[in-house]
């Protein structure tokens, strides 16, 4: 038996109105779904006015590892397999890498089946810029790692889009002043598509203001790309604290180039660190 496929379905981040014709089909006809969380899959289904008639699968981050090869056993056998998540795409910090990965690995085709993502959302109505964006996944949980990533986003241009526990908000968008600075722009955008939608925008020193009391829900952030640094007086500063560390002036000269899209040349760099230097 052949012609087995699987099938990624992003499903609502919250009204079940936003769920596709073609998630509504698969979910009516595949032969297996595989659920981040089967009781969820059930209460959309129920919403959508659909009735699971295949079998329906835990496929959680825990146990993708160990579900993975009966799952490509019945995809190779015909089977047609759904993978949901709870909310928005998978993949995208949710389950299915393990299981895309080994179809594709075995010529199993894939298909996705587009639809809601919390990422692409919250970017278009942050009110920052949109043509070029990264996506980090979530925050690091504990203190010292996330201070170290937020400080590796500090040179970074592109609008970049995470998500954070509403526990550790607070505390991420404080880090995020120290190491970014109050002034970087940001929104925090919480239960989007739900009946509490709210999107907060503002300066970091602003958000951490607005968090400061709590807060609850699923929370996406959109953080402001970092303005170009081109005062040479500035990069030369940078350069002698390299220097201080114990970098060669040329080595650290370079290093903060790199790290300053549309600064000076390296030259005219290492120029004015010899002036500052005089």
């Amino acid at each position: 038996m052949s012609g087995g496929r699987l099938l990624l379905g992003a499903t609502p981040l919250g009204q079940p109105g936003d769920a596709s014709a073609r998630l509504i089909e698969a979910l009516a006809s595949a032969d297996i779904v595989a659920a981040e969380d089967t009781r969820r899959v059930r209460s959309l289904a129920s919403a959508l006015g659909v009735s699971i008639t295949g079998r329906i699968v835990s496929l959680f981050d825990q146990n993708e590892a160990v579900r993975v090869p009966a799952l490509l056993e019945e995809l190779q056998q015909g089977a047609t397999v759904l993978a949901v998540t709870d909310a928005g795409m998978p993949l995208i910090s949710d389950p299915g890498y393990r299981l895309v990965t080994a179809c594709v690995a075995a010529g199993v085709p894939v298909s996705c089946l587009p639809g809601p993502s919390a990422v692409t959302t919250a970017l278009a109505i942050s009110g920052l810029p949109s043509e070029r964006f990264c996506f980090e996944g979530f925050a690091p949980r504990k203190e010292a790692a996330r201070r170290t990533w937020l400080a590796s986003l500090a040179a970074e241009r592109r609008t970049c889009v995470f998500f954070e526990s509403p526990r550790r908000l607070e505390a991420c968008l404080r880090d995020a002043v120290e190491q970014l600075g109050a002034d970087r722009r940001a929104a925090v955008c919480r239960e989007l598509t739900k009946t509490h939608e709210e999107v907060i925008r503002g300066s970091l020193a602003e958000l951490v203001d607005w968090s400061a009391g709590g807060v609850l829900g699923e929370i996406t952030v959109v953080l402001a790309g970092a303005t170009p640094v081109t005062d040479i007086d500035v990069l030369a500063a940078q350069v002698q604290a390299l220097t201080e560390e114990g970098l060669g002036v040329k080595e650290a000269c370079q290093q903060v180039i790199a790290a300053h899209p549309g600064a000076p040349s390296r030259r005219e760099l290492y120029d004015a660190v010899l002036r500052s230097r005089q």
